[in-house]
């Protein structure tokens, strides 16, 4: 069976997806990145292979996505290396054709992608603070002493969400010690902490654009029912939430190298292949880059960071 195999490697977790030729799923793996994308990687690809051991597969293609995209890219001699954006309104429009908005939320930025037709025409990201992301989310559920799985669960029992100030995770924080002294029911607190998750999203990345259904919420903070409700409250609209949400850029990632007709076979055993990054300092002009360099077996496969043709280490 010739499939494609996608990676997302985010700051938080990393995700794989295997598709058939018709771009139907037909594995999936999502674990923690823990600060360490190659590694996470390898067990993402012992977890695929483990689920396909029964299957005479091959893997004609690999794509990824996401913040490591270049260095797991240059480790899977990638057939495709694409931004998020693109990922995940490709991984989208395979299964909902008819998008026209897409919410995504994830561990460490969020981002909304508006399309017409088919076709991508807009886009915001916020990458400059962790206010209304997972990561802020999860480290408010361990101060009110609640698992962040329970989040959504908790908020839909609230008759009176507090108002939080969630512009920023310092400021949220404060507020949040500030409305628990004064009494505040923690249904409540948890509430208004899933509504400024909405509130920061729209009125930063979301500022300016037009939303219009269908509308697509993914990312890992989708999964958070109260916060799909904070969003159905605030547009007025519907919001779908798949099941395969949090995979939908690695999705995304193996329909492009689907797309591009390479005929490869990539091998699971390159799990057990070392590879190491190397940073160095480029002193060869005043701009004193700093390059990383990637190594496969003491070998290098790949380089960037430099910004003339001097650094260019690999040629």
């Amino acid at each position: 069976m010739k499939t494609y195999l996608g990676l997302d490697i985010g700051s938080i977790s990393t995700k794989g997806v295997l598709i058939r030729e018709d771009k139907s799923i037909l594995a999936s793996a999502y674990l923690w990145t823990q600060g360490d994308p190659i590694a996470a990687v390898k067990q993402v690809l012992h977890a695929l292979q483990k689920k396909t051991s029964g299957s005479t597969i091959r893997v004609a293609a690999v794509g990824t996505t996401g913040s490591a995209r270049r260095l797991i890219g240059a480790m899977t001699d990638a057939a495709v290396v694409k931004n998020e954006i693109t990922a995940h309104a490709v991984g989208t429009l395979s299964l909902y054709p008819d998008v026209r908005t897409i919410f995504e939320i994830g561990g460490q930025d969020s981002k909304i992608i508006l399309i017409e037709n088919g076709f991508v025409v807009d886009y915001a990201m916020n990458t400059l603070c962790a206010a209304g992301t997972g990561a802020f989310l999860s480290s408010q559920a361990q101060r009110l002493g609640v698992a962040v799985e329970d989040f959504g669960t908790i908020a839909l029992t609230s008759k009176k969400p507090t108002s939080i100030a969630a512009r920023c995770t310092v400021f949220a924080e404060s507020d949040l010690v500030h409305k628990a002294q004064m009494g505040h029911k923690k249904e409540d607190i948890i509430a208004g902490l899933c509504r400024a998750v909405v509130s920061n999203f729209l009125n930063n990345v979301g500022k300016g654009k037009r939303i219009s259904p269908p509308i697509v919420f993914q990312g890992g903070v989708s999964k958070n029912i109260g916060v799909k409700k904070a969003f159905e409250d605030a547009t007025g609209f519907p919001v779908t939430v798949d099941e395969d949400g949090h995979l939908t850029g690695a999705l995304g990632a193996a329909i492009l190298a689907a797309n591009t007709g390479f005929e490869g076979d990539f091998g699971f055993g390159i799990a057990d292949i070392e590879f190491l990054t190397r940073g160095i300092e480029c002193g060869k002009c005043a701009n004193r880059c700093e390059i990383i360099c990637v190594y496969r077996e003491d070998k290098m496969i790949d380089a960037w960071g430099n910004k003339c043709e001097k650094g260019a280490l690999m040629w």
